[in-house]
């Protein structure tokens, strides 16, 4: 398979330097590639296979011990005696490039049992994985931010010990596992975990090149390569050659890169401005630093290497912290009064207190009070924008034992498919997805009995056949049913209720989540937002829901109820989490014989009763008046968490969900 030349490549400077950086001193760390489809990241990794320098290792040692460092080698060359032993000699060959698909198992990532030595000697022997191909050479994950958290774990183990340690199946086995992890990824489909984020020594951000002549020349250069690959990498061949040699040379001119106090100064001064988080990005900069200076053939680090080498270290390190968003503090409430106060020169027209759409109806806990009837135009709607969008945390849900599948990195579950993370074994129900260690470890104690019934070392039967349980993580449907009365036409109370959704739509995107909004007003319950994970169409549908009108609460709950019905219809499996958000008040029914009030809590019970649902409720009954707790109430009815307006937070939303378990 032809791999197009790295010379070949056009623009992207960033990207083939930090790429070039990182070949020339394996010890910066790595480098994230962060853009946009199209443009060139894949392409650009898997072209370092050409120019990488060579390295030299034991012949068929597949761990690539170093045989000028003895302490390092692997347990075999340690036992074998390794250059001492017959047959064993140095080699060289270029550091190699190990690529680690999404969908790989644990074992081979981290390596483990030999399956088909222990069928025929009946032996344990170790089978290494793909981080001990890696060794001394680069590790390539492309679509990182998609990878299993169990996998990233085995990854940030092995990148902060520089050994992989394996410990399962009856195999106790270390080995070295030094290498350069490079990432590839598109940030519109999710982010990294911090400690993995962190891992990477360098960042580059890489956008479709602007220049149409540079454009065109490109898809000259692909075209020729697609037509011809042995051909036009000929044309390649030298340039090629001549940048491995400088990337060679630079690595051995290395240890002759001075770092004045100077020099050092500057680092510390740029952490510091920017904020990272403890001291890992100073001592990845300095040898970024010099290691710009040994490309450029300088023995020393002058200032435009180091902001030069900040400019790829510290991106990633305080994009979180840059991107947080800050609450804005409440305003006092005397300016909430006054924002709905008319002008000095004009009548109020703001209904007396109580004299709300709220106090229609009869049933309303405001009955007992001596009440004019609502004046005129109390229905007009009014539109409010989206409030301030909130940084959410995980939701998470506790895991259960149905297996479950479809998309989604939002909750552990059982896989019903041959993917994820392998955690234990149960007796065949089918020969799919075999689970060789423990059927090894099930037809042990028989081996006396069925000893020559087969060349095998190991005899199995029928009984022994165990198949591998695996977990995965998958998304979640969320319902928002929002209350858009009149009762929440304060507009601080609309805008953060549509802020609040909106944060949990671009969480759920990241997560693959689907998201669905539910809104009641006047007489009825609409479908807002379908099922849905497109923040473009959910910003186009919450700014145009409109606030205005009575309260058909039990007309709300019907409608979010027939919404998460239809999708556990479509898949008994899924996991859909109700989020209510309301003050409880109901003054209009679906039964005219029914009052509103008593016709939601019931409704509220028979919900509750569904346990393949959960529900939050959120009180959105203001502060600083009577406080008749209707929404507690509902949370009771359908055994709901319940919290307040004030928690309508995205970050204490999204703690309110990640406190709903399931049993």
């Amino acid at each position: 398979m032809w791999i197009y030349p790295f010379s070949a490549i056009l623009g992207q400077e960033r990207l083939k330097t930090a790429l070039i950086l990182c070949a020339a001193n394996p010890d910066i760390g790595g480098v994230l590639v962060q853009g946009q489809k199209g443009t060139a990241k894949s392409t650009a990794v898997r072209a370092l296979a050409g120019i990488l320098p060579e390295i030299e290792t034991i012949y068929a040692c597949q761990f690539n011990c170093d045989p000028a460092v003895e302490n390092d080698f692997c347990p075999v060359c340690k036992n074998a005696g390794a250059l001492n032993a017959p047959g064993k000699k140095r080699i060289a060959k270029r550091a190699p490039i190990v690529t680690l698909p999404l969908n790989a198992t644990e074992d081979r990532v981290a390596g483990g049992l030999d399956f088909e030595k222990a069928l025929r000697t009946g032996g344990r022997a170790f089978a290494p994985g793909l981080l001990a191909a890696a060794h001394r050479g680069i590790l390539y994950v492309d679509e990182v931010n998609l990878l299993d958290d169990f996998l990233a774990d085995l990854i940030l183990d092995a990148a902060a010990t520089g050994m992989n340690r394996v410990e399962r199946e009856g195999v106790s086995f270390v080995h070295p596992a030094r290498f350069v992890l490079v990432g590839t990824m598109n940030p519109e489909e999710g982010s990294l975990r911090p400690q993995f984020l962190d891992r990477f020594g360098l960042c580059v951000e890489v956008d479709g090149e602007a220049d149409p002549g540079l454009r065109v020349a490109l898809m000259e250069r692909r075209e020729a390569f697609d037509a011809d690959p042995k051909a036009f990498c000929a044309l390649f061949d030298e340039q090629e050659r001549a940048l491995a040699g400088r990337i060679s040379r630079a690595g051995e001119m290395l240890e002759k890169v001075v770092v004045g106090q100077d020099a050092r100064k500057l680092v510390v001064e740029q952490c510091r401005k920017a904020g990272v988080a403890g001291h890992r990005a100073d001592i990845v900069m300095e040898k970024t630093a010099k290691t710009i200076a040994a490309w450029e053939g300088r023995t020393f680090v002058d200032k435009a290497a180091v902001l030069l080498a900040a400019s790829f270290v510290l991106p990633h390190r305080i994009r979180e912290a840059a991107n947080t968003p800050q609450k804005p503090p409440p305003p006092p409430q005397d300016d909430r009064e006054r924002e709905n106060e008319p002008p000095a020169d004009e009548p109020s027209k703001e209904p007396p207190p109580g004299d709300t759409e709220q106090d229609e109806h009869p049933d309303s806990p405001q009955e007992r009070l001596p009440l004019p009837p609502p004046p005129l135009g109390q229905d007009k709607e009014q539109v409010f924008a989206i409030g301030p969008t909130f940084g959410v945390r995980r939701i998470r849900v506790e895991k259960d034992r149905i297996s479950r599948r479809g998309p989604g990195r939002r909750s552990r579950t059982r896989s019903a498919e041959k993917k994820g993370r392998y955690v234990k074994s149960r007796m065949a129900q089918s020969f799919s997805d075999l689970a060789l260690d423990a059927t090894l470890r099930a037809a042990a104690p028989f081996q006396k009995q069925r000893k020559g019934a087969s060349a095998l070392a190991v005899q199995i039967r029928r009984q022994d056949i165990h198949t591998k349980v695996r977990e995965k993580r998958m998304g979640h449907f969320l319902v928002f049913l929002v209350d858009g009365s009149g009762s929440m036409g304060a507009q601080k109370r609309m805008a953060a209720a549509k802020g609040a959704v909106m944060s949990l739509l671009l969480d759920a995107y990241r997560m693959r989540d689907l998201v669905s909004v539910v809104v009641f007003r006047k007489k009825e319950a609409s479908l807002a937002l379908p099922p849905t994970n497109s923040v473009a169409l959910a910003a186009r549908l919450l700014e145009t829901m409109p606030t205005g009108g009575r309260t058909p609460l039990s007309a709300g709950l019907a409608k979010a109820y027939q919404v998460a019905g239809n999708r556990l219809y479509k898949d008994e499996t899924a996991r859909p989490i109700l989020f209510i958000i309301t003050d409880g008040r109901s003054n209009a029914s679906l039964d005219e014989a029914k009052k509103p009030l008593d016709e939601a809590l019931h409704m509220a019970r028979k919900m509750g009763a569904d346990a393949r649902m959960r529900f939050v409720v959120v009180d959105s009954e203001p502060k600083g008046m009577m406080a008749f707790g209707l929404a507690q109430k509902l949370a009771e009815a359908l055994g709901a968490a319940y919290y307040k307006i004030e928690d309508l937070a995205a970050d204490d939303l999204a703690a309110v969900a990640r406190k709903t378990q399931y049993a």
